[in-house]
């Protein structure tokens, strides 16, 4: 293949100056897209799917100028593909219970470019250190500016743009909607504990202060902003770091302690963010299956049941939520009876999604869907993960691995996997971490860094 990729792009470029000019080209570009990237995800999404683009269309032209097509062995990618291409057989016009109209197979066919902007990322654009520090830094920038704009706001009332904290008390940060805190979350980890850690073993007690400092604003951002599972997601971070990194241990305890604090402290300063992640919260948990999230689950639930094969395809709960034949109970699920009394509140519980990533698997693509994704998410885990048990780890790695356990975690409520722009993040971050970890493991120079 790989002869036959040069042979091609050679007769069309002229020789073999001309693939390593397209080979530098497509570095370039490439990088460029992917640093510019965070700022369209905050503002402009339909600009950042252009710079998944660039960026796949560059990797997969460098490919084929180099005949470079090992990374198709990665095994999170061969799992990825394979759950791609079942998603799409689900999504065939034709195949049974299939939604009308080709939208949801073209809408299927289109995923495969996160899968690909992943793969650039750790085989083509981030091989460098300076690319994966040049990332770090307009990642921080990002970061940076979703913090500050949320104190402006709490402190002031209002952002630089003049948006007024959200109607149900959560701060907006730079948005317009209370859209905030998944982002912070995300980034939170890789790169807040790399500087933390610096800080934390230089002898000066200044700069340890500065360390504990830094984390301790960060965590209280989080709060503050208040949204519910953002902040759960948080804490879940906080317990798997003071797993891997023992010299941030104390750190982590006394954050996850000031966390409590600050929640607590919220009846006093901030009333709306203390009703949210306290009282609203506890009073969802205790009925859960008559909050809107359970009504939420329950129908993709039943969805999921009545179509273990293939699933609706994809978009098949949105699409599908007003049958009538899945206005069920939990209880049908396991004995094909609703309860005594049952009254379904019909198509009012539907949303464009069913609130976590493994039920829209299942609803897409059936169980066998379901499977795939599973197997894709422990693929990336384990490629993460590698080399983070022994010693001191990397806290970069830390941090993005811990990024995509957030991102991944079955026990939360969520948009769509490939929703825009909470998926350009979190694959972001996914493929920095691979590029992160190949370079532990196989260091090597590659175009394009």
């Amino acid at each position: 293949m790989r002869c036959v990729g040069k042979f091609w792009v050679g007769k069309i470029i002229g020789h073999e100056a001309g693939i390593m000019r397209l080979t530098r080209l497509a570095g370039g570009l490439a990088l460029a897209a992917t640093l510019i990237l965070p700022l369209f995800l905050l503002y402009g999404r339909a600009v950042a799917e252009v710079m998944i683009a660039i960026t796949d269309i560059c990797f997969l032209a460098r490919s084929a100028a180099e005949g470079q097509w090992g990374w198709l062995r990665s095994l999170w990618l061969r799992i990825g593909l394979a759950w791609w291409a079942w998603l799409v057989i689900c999504s065939l016009p034709f195949a049974p219970f299939a939604n009308d109209g080709m939208r949801p197979l073209g809408e299927a066919l289109a995923t495969v470019r996160f899968l690909v902007f992943i793969a650039a990322l750790e085989h083509f654009v981030l091989t460098a250190p300076a690319a994966r520090r040049w990332l770090s830094r307009s990642l921080a920038l990002a970061f940076l500016w979703i913090g500050v704009e949320s104190l402006q706001q709490y402190f002031t009332g209002r952002n630089i743009f003049g948006h007024p904290i959200n109607g149900d008390g959560e701060l907006t940060g730079p948005f317009d909607k209370a859209r905030a805190g998944p982002p912070f979350s995300r980034l939170f980890f890789p790169l807040v504990l790399p500087p933390v850690d610096r800080l934390l073993v230089r002898a000066g007690i200044l700069m340890r202060a500065a360390g504990v400092a830094v984390m301790l604003a960060a965590v209280a951002v989080q709060v503050l902003i208040g949204q519910r599972m953002p902040v759960l997601l948080m804490g879940l971070g906080l317990f798997v770091t003071f797993l891997l990194m023992r010299r941030l241990r104390v750190l982590m305890v006394v954050c996850a302690v000031g966390a409590v604090a600050l929640v607590g402290a919220a009846a006093v300063i901030r009333p709306p963010a203390y009703y949210r992640l306290v009282e609203k919260f506890t009073r969802q948990m205790s009925h859960f299956r008559e909050s809107p999230y359970g009504e939420l689950y329950v129908r993709s639930a039943v969805m999921a049941k009545e179509n273990l094969l293939l699933g609706r395809g994809f978009d098949g709960y949105r699409d599908n939520c007003r049958e009538p034949r899945y206005f069920h109970d939990l209880t049908f699920i396991f004995t094909g009876h609703d309860r005594p009394g049952y009254v379904s509140k019909g198509a009012s519980v539907c949303n464009e999604e069913p609130g976590n990533f493994y039920l829209q698997a299942a609803t897409d693509s059936g169980i066998p869907g379901l499977l795939l994704y599973v197997s894709l998410g422990l693929a990336w885990l384990v490629a993460l993960g590698r080399g983070l048990g022994g010693g001191e780890p990397d806290p970069t790695r830390v941090g993005l691995f811990v990024a995509a356990l957030i991102f991944l975690w079955p026990l939360a409520s969520t948009s769509s996997y490939l929703d825009m722009p909470m998926s350009g993040w979190s694959f972001l971050l996914i493929g920095w971490g691979l590029a992160e970890a190949r370079a532990i493991v196989r260091p090597r120079a590659e175009p394009g860094g």
